[in-house]
C-alpha cells in the first residue's frame, strides 16, 4: 500500500514536472521548474520562461526612444541657423535642448508613480502619443514669427521623454533572463544614443546654412515632416504591438517582485527607502555628474567646434555623431561584460575614470587646428562617457532591489537633468567669457569629483544575492524531495510513523 502510494507520488511529481515544461508559444525559451532558480517567496517551485517577443518589445522601445532623442539635439547642433531663422539669441536656442532636462525634473515622480500603477504599456502609449503630437506641432511652426509654436512642440517632445528615459532597466527586468538583463538594458539605451547620433548628423545635412529665408523654411519643413511621419508610424506600432509583460516571469527575482501584493506596496515608502540607501545616493550624484557633463557637451558642441573651426557646421554634427556612435559601442560592450562578470562597481569605476581622461584629452587637443584629431579624441570621450549610461542603470537596480526599477532609474535621470542644466548654463557662460578650454576644464573638475565618489560606493549587489539564495534554496528543496521518495520506495514495509 505504502509502496503504491510512494510510486503514485513519484508519478504525480513527474506529471507536474511535465506540465511545468509545456511551452506557452512556439519558439519560446523554456526554463524547467526544477532549475534551481525558480522559487517564489514561500519556497515553492515556480516556473519561468523567456519569450522570443522580448526582443520585439525592446527594439520597439528603442525605436521610439530614438525618435524622441533625435529631437533633443536637432536645434542645438545647427544653433546658428535657427538663431537666424527665428531671430533669437544663442541662449534661447540652448533652451530648446535644456527644456528636455527641465521638464523631466518636476514630472518624473508622478510619471514613475503612474508606471508603478499602470505598467509599461500605458507609459509607452503616452510617450509615443506626446512625441507624435509634438512633431506635428513643429510642422506648423515653420515661419520666422512662430518661435513660440516650435517651442511648444519641443515641450511636448520633452514631456514624452519623461515617459521613456527610465524604462530600459524596467523592460530588461520584466522581460529578460538574469544572464541578459544588462545586454537588454544596453539595447534600450542604444536607441536613445542612436537618436542623438542621428540628431547630430542629419539636421546639418537637411538644413544647410543658406541666406534665402524661404529656402531655409523649406529645408526646416522637410526635416519636421520626416520626423512627424516616423513618430506617427511608431505610435501606431506601439498601439498594435507593445505588450505589458510576459505571462510568466523571466527570472526568480522578477517572480519575487510579482508576488508582492499591490496593497503592501507604497510608492512614497519606496522613494524614502531609496533616499536612505547610502550607496544609491552616491550613485545618484555620480551618475548626475557624468551624464550632466555629456548633456552640456552635446548641447554646446556646435558653439565649441565653430569657435575653433568656423563654417564647419556639418563636421560639428559628424563629431557629435562620432561621440554617440562610439558610446553605443561602449554601451553594448559594457552590457555584455556585466552579464558575463557581474563586476558592477569595478566596471563603473573604470569607465568613469576613462571618461575623465577622455574629457581631458578632448579639451587639450581641441585647439590644435586638426579636425581629424578632434574626431579621434571625441570618439574616445564618447566611448566611455556615453557608454557609462547603461552601467549606471544596472548598478542602480542591483543596489536597490527589490524596489521598482522605474523609480531608481527616475531618480538617476532626475539628477542628470539637474546637473545637465547647471553645467550647460555654466559652461556656456564660461565659454562666452573665457573660451572653450576653460569651459571644458570646468567639466573635468566635476568628472574628477565623480570618479572619487564612485570609488566610495559600497558594492551591495542585492539582485544577484536574491538569485543566488533562490538557487541554493531550490537545490536544497529538490535534494530533499529526491531523498524522501527514495526512502519510501526502498523501505516499502516500514510503517509511516517509522519511515
Amino acid at each position: 500500500m505504502i509502496e503504491k502510494q510512494a510510486i503514485g507520488n513519484t508519478e504525480q511529481n513527474e506529471d507536474e514536472t511535465k506540465a511545468d515544461l509545456v511551452k506557452l508559444e512556439g519558439g519560446d525559451a523554456v526554463l524547467n521548474a526544477e532549475d534551481p532558480g525558480q522559487l517564489d517567496g514561500h519556497g515553492a517551485v515556480q516556473p519561468t520562461r523567456l519569450y522570443k517577443r522580448r526582443w520585439m518589445i525592446v527594439l520597439l522601445f528603442s525605436s521610439y526612444s530614438l525618435c524622441n532623442s533625435f529631437q533633443w539635439i536637432q536645434y542645438g547642433i545647427i544653433n546658428n541657423i535657427f538663431m537666424k531663422f527665428y531671430s533669437v539669441d544663442a541662449f534661447t536656442i540652448d533652451w530648446m535642448s535644456m527644456i528636455y532636462m527641465l521638464t523631466y525634473i518636476p514630472f518624473i515622480f508622478p510619471v514613475t508613480w503612474l508606471l508603478d500603477k499602470k505598467g509599461l504599456r500605458v507609459i509607452a502609449l503616452v510617450a509615443t502619443a506626446l512625441n507624435c503630437a509634438g512633431t506635428w506641432i513643429k510642422v506648423a511652426s515653420v515661419k520666422p514669427n512662430l518661435f513660440a509654436v516650435t517651442f511648444l512642440g519641443q515641450f511636448c517632445c520633452s514631456f514624452a521623454q519623461v515617459f521613456s528615459l527610465g524604462m530600459p532597466s524596467m523592460i530588461a527586468s520584466v522581460w529578460f533572463g538574469s544572464e541578459e538583463v544588462s545586454t537588454a538594458c544596453s539595447i534600450g539605451v542604444f536607441g536613445s544614443q542612436l537618436g542623438i547620433a542621428i540628431g547630430f548628423l542629419v539636421p546639418p545635412i537637411l538644413v544647410p546654412n543658406v541666406d534665402d529665408m524661404d529656402e531655409l523654411a523649406h529645408h526646416i519643413s522637410v526635416m519636421f515632416y520626416i520626423t512627424a511621419a516616423v513618430a506617427t508610424l511608431l505610435f501606431i506600432l506601439v498601439v498594435c504591438v507593445f505588450q505589458e509583460r510576459p505571462p510568466l516571469p523571466p527570472t526568480q527575482a522578477q517572480a519575487t517582485a510579482r508576488s508582492i501584493p499591490s496593497g503592501q506596496y507604497s510608492y512614497t515608502a519606496s522613494v524614502l527607502r531609496l533616499l536612505r540607501n547610502r550607496p544609491f545616493i552616491l550613485l545618484i550624484i555620480t551618475y548626475g555628474l557624468n551624464v550632466g557633463c555629456f548633456y552640456a557637451v552635446g548641447t554646446l558642441l556646435n558653439r565649441i567646434i565653430i569657435e575653433h573651426y568656423p563654417g564647419e557646421e556639418v563636421n560639428a554634427g559628424r563629431i557629435g555623431l562620432t561621440i554617440v556612435i562610439a558610446g553605443m559601442v561602449g554601451s553594448l560592450i559594457c552590457g555584455i561584460w556585466l552579464d558575463k562578470t557581474k563586476t558592477y562597481k569595478q566596471t563603473t569605476l573604470a569607465v568613469y575614470f576613462m571618461s575623465l581622461v577622455g574629457m581631458i584629452v578632448f579639451a587639450a587637443t581641441l585647439s590644435l587646428g586638426h579636425l581629424w584629431v578632434v574626431f579621434i579624441t571625441a570618439g574616445a570621450l564618447g566611448f566611455f562617457m556615453t557608454g557609462y549610461l547603461p552601467l549606471g542603470f544596472e548598478f542602480a537596480v542591483e543596489l536597490t532591489f527589490p524596489e521598482c526599477e522605474g523609480t531608481s532609474s527616475g531618480l538617476l535621470n532626475c539628477s542628470a537633468q539637474v546637473f545637465g542644466i547647471i553645467f550647460t548654463i555654466s559652461q556656456g557662460k564660461i565659454i562666452d567669457r573665457f573660451g572653450t578650454l576653460a569651459g571644458n576644464i570646468f567639466l573635468c573638475v566635476f568628472l574628477l569629483i565623480g570618479t572619487v565618489m564612485t570609488g566610495l560606493i559600497k558594492s551591495d549587489l542585492r539582485r544577484q544575492k536574491a538569485n543566488m539564495l533562490a538557487k541554493a534554496a531550490a537545490a536544497k528543496q529538490m535534494s530533499g524531495q529526491d531523498y524522501g521518495t527514495t526512502t519510501l520506495i526502498s523501505n516499502p514495509l516500514t510503517p509511516p510513523s517509522q519511515a
